[in-house]
């Protein structure tokens, strides 16, 4: 008797995973999260994860190489989503109500801050690749590489556009965005008074003040 083309039994596809191994990830990084959130990186150890998640060591390393991996994945368990990106105004505005929205995350979520802090300990973005397991499995990707691909991404939405190439001229693009959030970050570890929207504003016209003199071949202006 003929099997029937929708009831015939098909080969698991070898991307399915199985569901056990599925949940027991689940189950480590739940409690990789806890801990990390409520004792900081310290407390996420092999012992107190496979404790928490009642997870045997053994299969702790079938997901995870060691546990400066583990705790990479938890902190990138925990990063809140990338700030909006406006879609309308000039390129001041755009700047402003991106720079201010970080901000306000950085502020209120200190969690990425820390990751910022702890994210050398990871391989360099050059050293992983594009392809290969690295690749295919996140935890194995430097915890860097998820700050850029998640935060970067924004305002590449805005500076790395030919609207800005054109106001702006050539420049370079990761001083540029040091010297936009660098000073949120240390306003943030100095633990000084969050920036309000007015100091973003002031952060957006000292550099594109500094940008279209120097495109202009004129030095910037110093005060004082």
């Amino acid at each position: 008797m003929s099997v029937r083309p929708d009831t015939a039994p098909r080969p698991a596809s070898p991307r399915e995973e199985d569901p056990r191994r599925v949940r027991s990830r689940a189950r480590l990084l739940d409690a990789a999260t806890t801990l990390l959130a409520t004792g900081g990186a310290d407390a996420v150890t092999i012992e107190a994860v496979t404790a928490t998640a009642g997870v045997a060591r053994a299969t702790l390393y079938r997901h995870f190489a060691n546990g400066t991996e583990l705790v990479a994945a938890a902190f990138a368990r925990l990063l809140p989503p990338a700030p909006p990106v406006p879609a309308q105004g000039d390129l001041r505005t755009r700047l402003v109500e991106l720079l201010t929205a970080q901000a306000r995350i950085i502020e209120e979520a200190p969690t990425p801050l820390t990751a910022m802090c702890w994210m050398g300990m990871g391989p360099g973005l050059r050293d992983l690749t594009s392809d290969g397991e690295e690749h295919a499995r996140p935890e194995l990707q430097s915890l860097r590489e998820v700050l850029v691909e998640r935060y970067r991404s924004s305002f590449d939405k805005v500076l790395a556009t030919p609207e800005a190439r054109e106001e702006l001229g050539d420049f370079d693009y990761d001083l540029a965005l040091i010297q936009l959030l660098g000073p949120i970050v240390f306003n943030s570890l100095a633990t000084l008074p969050p920036l309000d929207r007015r100091a973003c504003e002031s952060l957006v016209d000292d550099f594109l003040a500094a940008r279209r003199a120097r495109r202009n071949g004129r030095p910037p202006r110093r005060n004082g």
